[in-house]
């Protein structure tokens, strides 16, 4: 806080030091000086001010050469009282203005003296406070054509320090002092408000020097980036502040046509100019030059904030001078287009509210010369376009289009005028047409194929989830760019011709193109779809509202005629596999994982196709028929955006061609279709794609029922049918039975042919009947199980008698029991009676009511009769000769056995009738049937149980159990490679599957002997681990089966114990695994026994 208040006192202290600095000039003077002043208040130091500054001013002119260091601190002692003091006088103003320039010029020349990088930014700072200092209107002393060779002076000096410097500081401090002497400084209380008068004659004043001032501002901005972007912003401010004020239209709309005669010396008189229109004009093509210099290069400067204060050069001067400077709105506004979608967020942000700012106030749309000028960049941009489009890198199309795309947000509506002119928009389409191309070089796209049924059902789940169309449509590659970027600006730019322009002319014209050549069709098909998307106005950042979009009933039409063209039996219907396809899948099947062939899952599986140079040709064609059908089902998915609940009405057109292609064999087109399934659901307002095709069902089966009829002309009938069943509920099945008995009718006339693509409807079908109806356990398999548990914990008992425990069972247990085993021998046998089913238990109510009508058959459930007639086909085409139709009969044969589990009566003939051909499947057929058919015999095992153990026994177990023995030894010697064999799949599914279906089938005695013999090997630690494993659980169902004979059969090969006699009297337990050695079924052999044990 300041010592002395009053100016009294100040003076009393101030007095000394500047009477001894007035008579001795040094540096430690003018230092006391200074100290003293920090004690003296801000208003004692007011009333005092010329008194303290006569010292230092004398200072500064005494003649002779002076010291810098001297200069510095008077000059930053000046600094500070006027810091804390204002002037109030203009001669005082103008003196002290003069004295700091004077102390950087040079006497020989009008550059700046040569001195320190101190010295120069202490005179600026002065100045910078000077002008600042400045009491009310004395400022505009200085501005006065008497003044004007002072005012160009410090101008120069300022342009000097800023341009020639290499001081950072110094650069930024004299351009922050350029802003202020020319009255364009940001402090909220500098300047003044000028009036009407006192802006004209500053401006006149001020135009003198703006060829200077914007000629060097411009080698500032433009100069190496290494000089910083605080430099470049700096110039940038002073520039287009200064050129706004100077250039301003409503400015120079006051300026008189005749030159007023100035009231100052003739030499002062000619340094002024006349801004006239003469004057405008020259000045305005001179600065076009310099500013499109100026956006050129700091349009791509690295820094952001440079690239922002780009945008409020841009902002000001179009504000402010639209008519002065007509000839620089062109550039002016590709800096707006070009950033509008600039990398960093804050620019973009900035760059799109000015744009929304100019489309408010009708800036561009409500002045014809703006619009002249954006058009006519249309134009030449239009015209340009495909050289640039095939001549840039991807940095320049992306620079590009970006430029298109702001001329069309400037235009908004008015971009019908570019798009009327015949050879512009054929030049516009031709270049949009020619950067989509799509490459469709890669073979995976026609490799990557759909195994197995791949429901809608996890699509479902994703509805929550943004439309496909939106977020998740396929990676498309494109020949000419590899930037994403670009591909989404291309979108980008479609939806706001969309937006904007005439739909009907665009739809039309690209139309035509789409028609013209399969090389134009996949892009125009993705430019159609984005017209449409824009025309809804999805995705669309506006600038300007139109009245001239199509209304909902013409977006319709046009979505109508545009789907007619997609569905057309020429563009859906492509061929997009290999005319051999079906013999190369089916060696490709004998060779493939057999995890894939056996999964029921939805698995990718890669067809290889030939490398032949000859077949590019054929693969790329096919490549662009795939992308064709996918760009195309994207555009049903967007349309169906575009119209919403309205779309409901051309879903009996639109639905069926989906349905067909989430059907196709082909991954890509599988996925793309389950997506435009998706984007139905979310327009038109179902909950899931089964509600989709519940709520349709009814036309779909009648188009199925029809197509079934010709199916020479319609082969995709059965996929629709598959997809149908995959994707619905039980509510479907009335409305379908007599449609799958026309398959099946089918079926039976196109065998030979059409078997393969039938049977996977068949297969469909049955599994959609197996998840909807799910069987519970009937009384008899309950039974079947309580019988099992009690046999269990018979043998359980007799095990532990060696242990000193015993047990004692009634004697009508051991009757029932016995009883049991002779009615389950007779049911094994096949000797079972109508009377014997009678007498075996009493009847429900329903058997003595259809006792009472023995004429009256029951009619069987709508499932059970579809599965009964399935199966019934399937019996006779077990025996195919085509490998690929036995793999699938027996995949359906399966689901008919599930289906029908739980109907004995008609279960057990079919399976009786299907026997021996399966037999020959399991003995004497490829290895993957064997698989499969071995699979279908754990199934039947596990559903028919006693009904198949003599069969089983008779004629498979023997077969089975020498093809292990014999395979053994081979497994035993095999390297790590046997592993992917299919002879080691073979054997790994059989030993996990044995020792369940052996437990099914309830096998003993000699049976089980038999399994164990041929699994015993497996427990050898030569075998690969995963037979090992599997050879175990053998073994561990057999201890549930008969835990004694597998105990001893376990001990037979090692025993680990010697069993004692308790009595002398009694003989010693004799094994042949006691006392041997460790062997290779060691291990395995004494974790069995521990498994059995605990």
């Amino acid at each position: 806080m300041a010592v002395f208040d009053s100016p009294q006192e100040a003076f009393g202290i101030l007095r000394p030091v500047c009477i001894q600095l007035t008579k001795t000039q040094t540096v430690e003077n003018v230092e006391r000086l200074q100290s003293k002043l920090h004690v003296v208040s801000d208003s004692a130091l007011q009333d005092l001010q010329e008194y303290v500054l006569f010292p230092l001013r004398f200072a500064l002119k005494t003649p002779g050469t002076k010291r810098e260091s001297l200069v510095q601190s008077i000059v930053e002692c000046i600094t500070f009282v006027l810091s804390t003091t204002c002037i109030k006088k203009q001669d005082l103003l103008q003196e002290l203005f003069s004295e700091l320039c004077l102390c950087l010029s040079s006497p020989n020349s009008q550059q700046s003296a040569p001195v320190s990088e101190e010295l120069k930014l202490a005179v600026v700072q002065g100045l910078h406070t000077l002008m600042h200092s400045a009491y009310g209107d004395i400022i505009l002393s200085l501005y006065q054509p008497c003044t004007l060779p002072h005012l160009g002076f410090a101008i120069s000096l300022l342009l000097t320090l800023a341009e020639q410097e290499k001081s950072k500081q110094i650069k930024t401090s004299a351009l922050k002092c350029l802003q202020v002497l020319l009255l364009q400084c940001d402090c909220q209380d500098h300047p003044k408000l000028l009036d009407d008068i006192e802006t004209k004659q500053l401006g006149d004043l001020l135009a003198s020097f703006l060829p200077g001032i914007s000629t060097a501002l411009t080698r500032i901005i433009t100069g190496d980036f290494k000089q910083g972007h605080v430099i470049i912003i700096s110039a940038l401010k002073v520039f287009y502040k200064t050129v706004g004020f100077i250039m301003a239209d409503e400015q120079l709309a006051r300026i008189p046509k005749d030159k007023e005669k100035p009231s100052v010396e003739h030499r002062i008189a000619e340094l002024m100019v006349h801004r006239d229109a003469n004057w405008v004009k020259n000045t305005g093509d001179k600065l076009a030059a310099l500013i499109e210099k100026i956006v050129e290069f700091v349009s791509v400067h690295p820094h952001w904030k440079a690239r922002m204060e780009l945008i409020e050069l841009v902002q000001d001067l179009l504000m402010k001078c639209r008519q002065s400077l007509l000839k620089s709105v062109g550039h002016l506004l590709k800096v707006l287009v070009g950033l509008v979608n600039d990398e960093n967020p804050d620019v973009q942000c900035r760059c799109n509210n000015v744009l929304k700012n100019f489309a408010d106030q009708r800036i561009v749309v409500e002045s014809r010369a703006l619009t002249d000028i954006l058009s006519e960049n249309l134009h030449s941009l239009a015209t340009a376009l495909p050289r640039l489009m095939s001549s840039q890198d991807d940095q320049g199309k992306y620079s590009t289009l970006l430029l298109l795309l702001g001329y069309l947000k400037l235009l908004g509506p008015k971009v019908n005028f570019v798009l009327h002119s015949v050879a512009h928009l054929h030049r516009l389409s031709k270049a949009l047409i020619q950067v989509l191309e799509l490459d469709v070089t890669d073979v995976k796209i026609v490799e990557e194929r759909r195994w197995g049924p791949d429901g809608l059902a996890e699509s479902s789940s994703s509805l929550s989830e943004p439309p496909l169309f939106k977020s998740k449509s396929q990676r498309k590659y494109f020949r000419f760019f590899t930037d994403e970027r670009i591909f989404l600006l291309l979108r980008e730019i479609c939806r706001m011709l969309g937006y904007y322009g005439d739909l009907y002319l665009l739809v039309d014209h690209f139309t035509e193109l789409y028609n013209e050549s399969v090389i134009y069709r996949k892009q125009a098909a993705m430019i159609l779809n984005e017209l449409i998307a824009g025309a809804a106005g999805i995705e669309v950042e506006v600038l300007h509202e139109t009245n001239s979009r199509a209304s909902a009933e013409e977006l319709k039409e046009i979505i109508t005629s545009i789907l007619e063209e997609y569905i057309s039996q020429k563009n859906w219907y492509l061929v997009t596999s290999n005319e051999a396809e079906g013999n190369r899948e089916e060696l490709t099947m004998k060779h493939s994982d057999l995890q894939t062939i056996t999964s029921g899952v939805h698995t990718c599986h890669l067809v290889p196709l030939p490398s032949s140079s000859e077949l590019s040709p054929i693969v790329c064609s096919m490549n662009s028929n795939i992308w064709q059908i996918c760009i195309q089902l994207e555009g049903i998915g967007c349309f169906a955006h575009a119209l919403g609940i309205e779309f409901r009405l051309l879903l009996m057109s639109a639905l069926y061609p989906v349905l067909e292609k989430a059907g196709d064999k082909t991954l890509l087109i599988s996925q793309v279709a389950t997506g435009t399934m998706v984007d139905i659901c979310h327009a038109c307002a179902y909950d899931s794609p089964r509600d989709l095709i519940n709520h349709n069902a009814d036309y779909l089966v009648n188009e199925i029922s029809l197509n079934l009829h010709q199916m020479s002309l319609s082969s995709h009938t059965p996929i629709v049918l598959e997809i149908m069943f995959q994707n619905s509920d039980a509510g479907l099945l009335p409305l379908v039975e007599d449609v799958i008995q026309d398959v099946l009718f089918s079926l039976d006339q196109f065998h030979d042919e059409r078997a393969a693509s039938f049977l996977s409807v068949l297969r469909t079908v049955l599994a959609a009947l197996a998840r909807w109806f799910p069987e519970a356990k009937d009384d008899k398999q309950l039974q079947e199980q309580n019988f099992r548990k009690e046999k269990y914990d018979l043998h359980q008992g007799s095990a532990t008698l060696g242990k000193g425990f015993a047990f004692t069972t009634p004697a009508e247990e051991i009757e029932q029991f016995l009883l049991d085993y002779l009615r389950n021998k007779d049911v094994a046998d096949g000797n079972v009676s109508d009377a014997d089913n009678e007498e075996e238990q009493p009847l429900p109510p329903e058997t003595e009511m259809n006792d009472v009508c023995p004429d009256v058959e029951a009619s069987l459930p709508v499932q059970t009769q579809i599965a009964k007639d399935v199966m019934e086909r399937c019996i006779h085409l077990l025996s195919d000769k085509d490998l690929k139709t036995r793999l699938k009969v027996l995949d359906v044969l399966e689901l008919c056995v599930t289906v029908l589990q739980s109907h004995e009566n008609q279960l057990l003939p079919m399976v009786h009738r299907a026997w021996l051909p399966l037999v020959h499947r399991l003995t004497n057929d490829d290895p993957l049937a064997v698989l499969r058919a071995f699979k279908v015999l754990c199934t039947l095992g596990n559903k028919c149980g006693d009904f198949l153990r003599n069969r089983f026994c008779k004629d498979i177990l023997p077969k089975l159990a020498v093809s292990l023995a014999t395979q053994a030894p081979v497994s035993a010697r095999a390297g790590p490679v046997y592993s992917h064999t299919l002879a080691f799949k073979l054997q790994l599914a059989v030993l996990q599957g044995l020792g369940s279906l052996c437990k099914k089938l309830d096998l003993g005695g000699g049976d089980l002997n038999k399994v164990a013999d041929a699994c015993l090997i497996y427990l050898s630690a030569k075998q690969p681990m995963k037979l090992q494993e599997a050879a175990r659980s053998v073994f561990l169902h057999l201890m549930k089966v008969d835990p004694d004979t597998t105990w001893f059969i376990l001990n037979e090969l090692h025993c680990p114990l010697l069993y004692e006699p308790p009595h002398p009297s009694l003989h010693p337990v004799s094994l042949s695994g006691m006392a041997k050695p460790r062997t290779e079924y060691t291990d395995n052999v004494l974790l069995l026994l521990a498994e059995l044990q605990g």
